[in-house]
């Protein structure tokens, strides 16, 4: 059953139409549906021609004798029950670099989808750039995700690298569709955060060391081992508590994305992650992570 209601959709197609948006951007309509569609293997609605392509051509290029929006409600695409993926798909795909190269456009346009959006509980996010400009896709709204989000913008900051930036627009936009891979870039981005700071500091890192070992070695460089703590330090016992948790967040994320791991064959009873443990997994992520580095950044010259 769509989550995505008609009247969601309708209203998105009509705030197109009011607001003289072209769903095709820069492309002719052949060209921007056959990234989504084979048009070939489609029907035509014109028994002159044999698939949906030949008719777009005769009534679009040709005769030009269908209204501009035609492909809104045109049952072959079937735009207003299609699955919520495929709606989805069709509202990422406008704004595609490949689509729209204006960024001005694809912020409004980015916008309007997700005004409407938000009423059934989804969003359309970047996941990536090519040419520095953004590529999206749709998800479901996740709890928590102001947070995680704020997060993952301070990690952008320190870090100023472009691939830390599209590995965390990639984990948020995981987290629903694709939480094994969520929690995988989470791993990935302690490594990264770890591997950094031995670099800033001019430090061996051994690419042999496991993640707890990286970790281990990492808050002793850092001087965050609970050996470090002086009794006097106030509140050192909780210190030393938390501290000693760290190698344990972040042992049980390798673990957990090891036991989840698509390499392996499963019985038929397998039940694979929900985004709700990927949520954990990121959050855990994050907050290491931008714990590890500003701590850097304070003692850097110590």
């Amino acid at each position: 059953m769509n989550r995505i209601s008609q009247i969601t959709r309708r209203d998105i197609f009509d705030i197109l139409s009011i607001e003289d948006i072209w769903w095709a951007g820069k492309l002719d309509e052949t060209e921007f549906l056959s990234r989504l569609y084979d048009l070939e293997s489609m029907p035509s609605k014109d028994p002159r021609f044999s698939n949906a392509a030949g008719d777009i051509w005769q009534h679009r290029f040709n005769n030009n004798d269908w209204e501009d929006n035609w492909v809104f409600n045109d049952e072959r695409f079937n735009l207003l029950k299609c699955e919520d993926a495929s709606f989805l798909n069709f509202l990422c795909e406008m704004i595609h670099p490949v689509v729209r190269g204006h960024l001005h456009e694809v912020e409004k346009i980015h916008n309007i989808f997700n005004e409407s959006l938000s009423n059934d509980g989804f969003e359309i996010v970047e996941r990536t750039r090519i040419s520095n400009k953004p590529v999206f896709s749709g998800r479901i709204k996740y709890t928590g995700k102001a947070s995680i989000e704020k997060k993952g913008n301070e990690i952008k900051i320190i870090f100023n690298a472009d691939y830390v930036s599209q590995q965390i627009n990639l984990m948020e936009s995981s987290i629903e569709t694709s939480p094994y891979q969520a929690i995988g870039i989470a791993k990935e981005l302690i490594e990264t955060a770890c591997k950094s700071i031995f670099k800033s500091r001019q430090e061996e890192c051994n690419k042999n060391w496991d993640l707890s070992k990286l970790m281990r070695k990492t808050t002793k460089l850092l001087k965050l081992t609970p050996d470090d703590i002086s009794n006097e330090a106030k509140a050192a016992s909780a210190i030393r508590q938390i501290l000693g948790s760290l190698s344990s967040v972040v042992q049980g994320i390798a673990e957990v994305r090891n036991e989840y791991g698509s390499g392996h064959g499963k019985d038929s009873e397998f039940k694979g992650l929900q985004p709700r443990h990927a949520k954990l997994a990121v959050g855990a992520a994050s907050t290491l992570a931008i714990y590890l580095l500003e701590t850097h950044e304070i003692r850097k010259d110590n």
